[in-house]
């Protein structure tokens, strides 16, 4: 028997290291296989019954089957004229557990591992493991853990298997200590290293991981050195050096870079050369920098950046402005010089959207102001992923350019969306001591069956207030995008039980109302309602206070009709609809009583917010709210004043069922909803006058509840600012957000007893979570500016919660 053993080191080498006489292969025998089939082994062998085997084939042989990484060990062996093929598996991964680690997760490890290789029920190569212990010390290098350890453990089990445990001891993260720049003389160190992202310990190091050495932010760090110095006047500053030290205990590391500052240089002359396609006047608008300026890096590539936009817009999509500086190094000026090659002027082919499983292409088509068949804009599908981020159904939107092969004119667009809940099922619950249990739910559906048509139906139930809506809304009703709407709604509330909370009186409302929705521009649209309802009101004498009951008498009707109308306009420039980053909205409601109403009124509400990136990651967000109502017409009824009194011919006032309140988890947080504002005793005293609360403490002697009552008022404003924190646990803003907030706030009886010594406030935190079980709001508000019985209403932490589907 001639025998033919090889590994695969031995294959690479000369042939003749065997001694193999060529023969025919009458038959194959396979040996030493248990999971690996006969079939895999034939598949990647290539030799078959009848050929002849050379000494090369056999070497290829062996080759391919080392390749499959399924062996560690492959002999060839020849018994007469049949071809013996042993082999020895490799063991198969039966548990892989990873443990010690806790600044990366175990399922991250886990995805690196399969990717290199090394994963259960894969083979087992040794080489894999000492890959996979480099690359695991590289990770934790690369946060700062640089006395990090990985030992990993193989346990051998029965039937050709192996247990892999890796145990990692992450040790400490190295801290800097110690940031040098050598050279700098024209700038204080504060100065140049205010943006640094790597910085020595300070007192918000726990937060901003300043402290914690990073490859990547050194070398983030080196390029805003130099642009500091090259948007200052620098033109030909340089870096010399860079030494990063670690000290032997690996704890502490030691930065210094080494710089050139070179000669400030002044701009002498700009130009604008190669193919301007429009002309050179109006390219000249957008050229930051003149003659006598400061040499500026960001100034000039803003230029560049300007101009390939302004061609972006007008179809050459692949437009390239290069600028070339010339410095002048005995005179320190620059002579700076924009090329311009536009390219071809192209059109869009197609749109093409994807991901999109549950929106129609038609909801998303609708939005695009990029439109097929007409020439390549950047404004225009800016704004179009713009618009489909506001519909609110999409967690991400990318759009991106293919050019059309064979085409030097044509692109297609692909838009990217990642769908995410748009409709909710949403339950909240609270509680308080006056009104009990609070139980609030609501099933909305932003793109109902795709369609991007709206419902909302939402019932809230407590011990005082009972109330059903429904809602529908479809934004295009026409092709010139018209919408219609319609909206019902029941609610009935009894306050009679409830103490001081609220003035004790009773209602039920039953209404109904159309709208249409016309958009004006991209950016604002005007909507008209009509509708028609009725309220009926009950009061109670020695419980209601007596204002109210006054009133009611003088109005004389227990039910009040209502035909209404409405107009509004909102003007929308956020650029995200569930966490916008920048841009803002405007909007102003007027409604009305209409004449034929039992009481004619009128409301103003008016709102305007913005939200601005202030660098870091952090976004500061600022809202201003103010509604306001009054009556209007002839019609007069008699009034009493504070002593009883009637006078005849008084001007109705504004229905105290219409009133604005403030307080409350979405409006002045850290209060209980709808409890501050006017409020007044119930019951007279001995005189038959209306009982008067104590100005300082809100006490009401005499009267059948302790302490004043809330009735709102005719006139309100509102004020938030919030500070959005990019927290490094939160990558995800449209998931999760942190903010810092601070509610101004009042409603008063009217606009003439406005006081700005009024105001209440307060301040704490919130955190929105666009949890798995649906929107979590949880808010923390701590009262700081308060008025006489504002304590009755403090409420510390409110919250919401619901599931999405």
């Amino acid at each position: 028997m001639k025998r033919i053993a090889a590994l695969i080191l031995l294959a690479s080498l000369s042939t003749s290291a065997f001694a193999l006489e060529p023969f025919v292969i009458s038959d194959i025998r396979i040996e030493g296989l248990s999971r690996i089939s006969a079939g895999t082994v034939f598949n990647y062998l290539q030799i078959n019954k009848g050929d002849r085997l050379t000494n090369e084939e056999a070497q290829q042989a062996i080759r391919a089957l080392y390749g499959t990484k399924f062996f560690s060990d492959v002999e060839l062996e020849r018994d007469g004229d049949i071809l013996v093929v042993k082999v020895v598996e490799r063991p198969s991964i039966t548990k892989l557990t990873i443990r010690g680690n806790s600044d990366i997760k175990t399922d991250d490890l886990k995805k690196g591992l399969k990717d290199i290789g090394l994963s259960e029920g894969e083979t087992f190569d040794r080489l894999a493991l000492d890959r996979v212990q480099q690359e695991l010390i590289r990770q934790y290098y690369n946060r700062g853990k640089y006395n990090v350890s990985v030992f990993p453990h193989v346990t051998q089990l029965d039937r050709n298997r192996v247990a892999i445990d890796i145990e990692i001891r992450e040790g400490k993260v190295a801290k800097v200590k110690e940031v040098n720049i050598v050279g700098n003389t024209a700038f204080t160190d504060k100065e140049i290293e205010k943006d640094f992202e790597t910085g020595t310990t300070n007192l918000l190091s726990w937060y901003s991981k300043n402290d914690q050495y990073s490859q990547d932010k050194l070398t983030g760090d080196l390029k805003k050195l130099q642009s500091f110095y090259m948007d200052r006047g620098y033109a030909d500053f340089g870096i010399d050096s860079t030494q990063v030290t670690i000290a032997p205990d690996k704890r502490a590391m030691y930065i210094a870079a080494d710089v050139i500052q070179g000669d400030i240089y002044h701009i002498s002359d700009t130009h604008l050369l190669g193919q301007l396609i429009l002309p050179e006047d109006t390219l000249r608008k957008l050229v930051f920098v003149k003659n006598g300026d400061l040499f500026n890096r960001a100034a000039i590539e803003a230029t560049s950046n300007s101009i390939k936009a302004l061609l972006a817009n007008i179809g050459y999509a692949f437009a390239k402005v290069n600028s070339v500086p010339k410095l002048d190094k005995q005179n320190h000026t620059a002579d700076i010089t924009w090329y311009i090659q536009p390219g071809p002027r192209v059109y869009v082919r197609r749109v093409i959207f994807q991901g999109n499983t549950r929106t129609e292409d038609d909801v998303m088509r609708r939005e695009m102001r990029q439109l097929e068949g007409s020439w390549y804009s950047q404004a225009a599908i800016d704004r179009s992923k713009i618009r489909l981020q506001q519909l609110g159904f999409f967690k991400t939107v990318t759009i991106d350019k293919q050019v059309v092969p064979g085409s030097d004119d044509e692109v297609d667009l692909t838009v990217k969306v990642e769908e995410q809940s748009a409709g909710s099922l949403t339950f909240g619950v609270g509680y308080s001591q006056y009104s009990g249990i609070i139980l609030s739910s609501s099933v909305s559906q932003n793109n109902f069956l795709g369609t991007g048509d709206r419902f909302t139906i939402g019932a809230e139930r407590s011990d005082y207030l009972t109330q059903i809506n429904a809602g529908y809304y479809n934004p295009y009703l026409t092709d010139n995008h018209i919408g219609i709407g319609y909206n019902a709604t029941f609610s009935k509330a009894d306050y009679s039980d409830l103490g001081s909370q609220y003035a004790s009186y009773s209602n039920s409302t039953k209404s109904f109302s159309t709208t249409l929705g016309f958009p004006v521009t991209d950016f604002d649209n005007l909507s008209g309602s009509l509708g028609i309802g009725s309220t009926k009101i009950n009061t109670y004498a020695g419980y209601t206070p007596q204002v109210l009951i006054d009133y009611q008498n003088a109005l004389g009707h227990q039910t009040v009709h209502t035909w209404t109308g409405s107009l509004s306009w909102v003007h929308d420039t956020r650029n995200s609809y569930w966490a916008p980053t920048h841009g803002g909205q405007l909007s102003a409601t007027v409604s009305a009583a209409l004449p034929g109403s039992t009481v004619q009124y009128w409301t103003f509400n008016g709102e305007a917010n913005h939200y601005w990136p202030v660098g870091g990651g952090f976004v500061l967000y600022v809202d201003g709210k103010v509604a306001y109502g009054n009556t209007y017409g002839n019609k007069t009824y008699e009034f009493s004043t504070d002593d009883g009194q009637y006078l005849a011919g008084q001007k109705v006032a504004f229905p105290f069922w219409m009133n604005f309140y403030a307080g409350g988890v979405t409006d002045l947080r850290g209060f209980q909803d709808n409890t501050l504002g006017p409020r007044v005793c119930a019951g007279t005293n001995a005189n038959g006058s209306p009982i008067v609360a104590n100005p300082k403490s809100g006490y009401c002697a005499d009267s059948t509840y302790s302490y004043a009552q809330p009735i709102g008022g005719a006139f309100k404003v509102l004020g938030t600012t919030e500070l959005y924190l990019p927290l490094p646990f939160l990558k995800d803003i449209n998931t999760a957000r942190v903010s810092l907030f601070l509610d101004v706030g009042q409603a008063y009886t009217n606009i003439q007893s406005f006081s700005a010594k009024q105001l209440d406030a307060s301040a704490g935190v919130s955190l929105h979570w666009q949890a798995p079980i649906g929107p979590l709001i949880i808010s923390l508000g701590m009262p700081f500016r308060t008025q006489p019985g504002d304590s009755e209403y403090e409420e510390r932490i409110q919250f919401t919660f619901g599931s999405q589907f």
